[in-house]
């Protein structure tokens, strides 16, 4: 198995994770990626904190990949976030849990942890082609690709495929993989964003002067789930960690019915009654921006979201019943037109359908070649689980890869 030789194409987490599995192991391994660096979007994830992991009991952080969780399972079992940690810590990067449950490296930053794990992969004698733009397989099986020098053909022993979604492009995945092997008969789920914003039509008024505003400790609420956190609006809608919780299935109602509506519950934390009782209090010579900050403790955009929604329904603010001004304030309604462009998503749902794909993470339909990360059909919330699936299935597909050499 020393003299077998392996092509992986991607380097981003789950590519270089295989990397390191694979060459540990004695076998020769080279990763090719058509960015000039590699993990752009890794480095990029961790620009505000790079959050590698959750530390959630188990069974809570498998549920968070919905239908996907049975696919995933085995993956992420034999590579937990423990595992993770560990893995972090034995390259100098020790990791701390936040306030949120939410694990982080201690330098915070991607940089220093991805320093540390190419000079392992060094050490490990992976080597790298940059530069190299993957285009499929010629007439003798051989991987192509196009460089800076041009067309080039590759003969492997085995092929594992990490090229990602199509959330920001520049920085590596864009998506075009999709045609190449739907082309060859896979079956692929189309792209669609995830973990995204969407578009509302705000007035022109509320665009320029809440542009970039966040909505702090509200409770957004869309069918049955709540989620406590935050949104900003955007010039074009709204977006954020409460956002994007919600956005697999604010995606999909848009999807069944061109539109969908999200309530915003301004005041969370204050009794109906009590906010109701302060309502129905004097407002004297205030305006009643003046008299909702002060009696309701709303924030500017917050009662500019409220003008919104009053010039919608067709009643001013200040000609509602107390009772309900309050109803409005405890859930606020925005018509969501659409997501916002996957170019701009924190990831993408939709990839290779799971029943294409082994156990092994190999492609039924082309022994030896295998698939890890985003590129497959599966999404999660932001909160680690993204990285620790790209990274767990980057293991197993590594082992998968090992495995078929041996035979």
């Amino acid at each position: 198995m020393s003299e077998s030789e392996v092509a992986i194409v991607g380097a981003g987490p789950a590519g270089l994770m295989a990397a390191e599995t694979i060459a540990g192991a004695g076998v020769r391994v080279t990763v090719y990626d058509r960015m000039p660096s590699v993990a752009r979007k890794f480095l990029m994830a961790g620009r505000g904190g790079l959050n590698l992991t959750h530390s959630e009991p188990l069974d809570l952080f498998l549920s968070r990949y919905g239908a996907a969780e049975p696919r995933l399972r085995a993956a992420i079992e034999a590579f937990p976030p423990g595992a993770l940690r560990a893995w972090s810590e034995q390259l100098g990067q020790p990791t701390f849990v936040g306030s949120s449950g939410r694990v982080f490296p201690q330098a915070f930053k991607a940089s220093p942890l991805l320093r540390a794990w190419l000079r392992r992969l060094d050490g490990l004698g992976v080597r790298f082609a940059l530069r190299h733009r993957w285009t499929g397989w010629d007439d003798s099986g051989a991987l192509r690709f196009q460089t800076p020098q041009g067309e080039r053909s590759v003969q492997s022993d085995a092929t594992l495929l990490t090229l990602g979604g199509a959330s920001w492009p520049r920085l590596g995945a864009d998506g075009t993989w999709t045609s190449l092997l739907a082309n060859r008969g896979a079956a692929i789920a189309p792209l669609k964003p995830a973990n995204c914003g969407f578009l509302v039509a705000w007035s022109d008024v509320f665009r320029s002067r809440f542009e970039g505003q966040p909505l702090k400790g509200v409770v957004l609420r869309h069918g049955e789930r709540n989620v406590r956190g935050e949104a900003v609006v955007t010039r074009h809608g709204i977006e954020g960690g409460g956002i994007y919780a919600l956005s697999a299935s604010l995606r999909d109602a848009i999807a069944a019915n061109g539109q969908t509506i999200l309530h915003i519950g301004l005041r969370p934390d204050l009794p109906a009654a009590e906010l109701v009782t302060r309502l129905s209090s004097p407002r004297g010579k205030q305006s009643f921006s003046t008299f909702l900050r002060k009696a309701a403790g709303l924030s500017p955009v917050g009662i500019g979201l409220l003008q919104e929604a009053a010039v919608r329904i067709g009643t001013p603010l200040a000609a509602m019943p107390p009772e309900a001004l309050a109803n409005l304030i405890g859930g606020v309604p925005v018509t969501l037109a659409g997501p916002a462009a996957i170019d701009r998503a924190i990831s993408t749902a939709g990839g290779l359908a799971f029943d294409g794909i082994d156990d092994r993470f190999m492609l039924r339909r082309w022994p030896g070649v295998f698939v890890a990360g985003e590129m497959m059909d599966w999404e999660a919330p932001t909160g680690g689980y993204l990285l620790q699936a790209c990274f767990a299935t980057g293991v197993a597909a590594g082992k998968g890869v090992l495995e078929f050499l041996q035979r």
